[in-house]
């Protein structure tokens, strides 16, 4: 049940697979658990939060965990930042995307998905709204995919590319 201290460790064996070049791809799937996570001021399971339905309390605990595995993401991200190869830092070279298969998990809803982007050499530091009439998610990897040189215009259901550079 300790929710972080498990997403840190995996985070370290991702910083010590890429820096030691044992893998250029890596998916980690964290788990919202049907406990509860050991975080001070977490009293019900991960699962049960997500599904609110608005109420404060639990709303309250949910931020609780969710500021928690934003301090591990950082810690991540600060990491790959410190370690440097041929004159960048591997957070230079390397794309992190970090997010949720939901935007709403109370209501099980998929729209406006929250996707954090951080590295891969991006323009960083902005909000950007895409407009789901014009653009599909599966666009983004389109794109990533590209900067990373893989010679692909589609992925999955895409509808073109979200080129992150220009939007």
């Amino acid at each position: 049940t300790d929710a972080i201290g498990k997403m840190n460790l995996m985070q370290d064996l991702v910083v010590l697979a890429l820096q030691t070049d044992s893998s250029r791809t890596v998916t980690l799937r964290l788990n919202g658990m049907n406990a509860v996570p050991e975080i001070e001021g977490v009293t019900q399971d991960w699962h049960n939060l997500s599904h609110h339905g608005q109420d404060p309390a639990k709303i309250e605990e949910l931020r609780v965990i969710e500021v928690a595995e934003f301090r591990a993401l950082s810690g991540f991200i600060s990491r790959l930042k410190g370690i440097e190869e041929s004159g960048r830092s591997l957070l230079d070279t390397t794309a992190v995307l970090f997010g949720s298969n939901l935007g709403n998990a109370s209501a099980h809803n998929t729209a406006n998905l929250p996707i954090l982007l951080a590295g891969g050499g991006y323009k960083h530091g902005r909000h950007i709204a895409i407009d789901p009439q014009k653009h599909v998610f599966s666009n983004l990897f389109v794109g990533l995919a590209q900067r990373m040189g893989v010679e692909s215009d589609r992925f999955g259901f895409s509808t073109g590319v979200i080129d992150l550079d220009q939007a």
